[in-house]
């Protein structure tokens, strides 16, 4: 598979993961996050909160870098809240949020939800692999000789 090809299976990959954090959000919190029922309301949504999570979002964390260094990254959830909000009041009568504190609960729910789906699907970026198969083996004597390596 092309790099090009690789990079759009990635994309609607995570599209689909995102719309369906959104889709347990908006269940979960009914009452308060909501969209009409068609499907394309929902996939706007959540589409839209993707271009604001790649583009505004790193603007955001760069500026509120000192409060998310003092509250160890708990801030982020607040971010993800603003955004969240931010795209019900662009799509208010297709997608709204109730208010900020739904937001909040929503956008926590999202990233539960988003984070779960993206490691089972293998979609995740970062450190967490799965390791099938044998463990490797103990690194090769890099000095040739057969005594043991000491480095200080």
């Amino acid at each position: 598979m092309n790099p090009q090809t690789k990079k759009a299976v990635r994309f609607l990959q995570s599209w689909v993961i995102n719309t369906a954090a959104v889709l347990v959000a908006a269940a979960i919190l009914h009452k308060h996050i909501t969209y009409e029922n068609k499907l394309q309301n929902l996939l706007i949504a959540s589409l839209l909160l993707g271009i604001l999570n790649a583009f505004v979002r790193p603007i955001l964390m760069l500026i509120a870098l000192p409060l998310l260094i003092f509250t160890l990254g708990l801030f982020t959830l607040v971010i993800n809240a603003l955004l969240l909000y931010f795209v019900g009041q662009l799509l208010q009568p297709s997608f709204y949020v109730d208010s900020f504190r739904y937001a909040f609960f929503g956008a926590l729910i999202i990233s539960v939800i988003s984070i779960a789906l993206n490691v089972l699907t293998g979609n995740a970026r970062g450190s967490i692999r799965i390791q099938r198969g044998p463990p490797p083996g103990p690194p090769k004597n890099p000095g040739g000789g057969n005594g043991p390596v000491i480095d200080v």
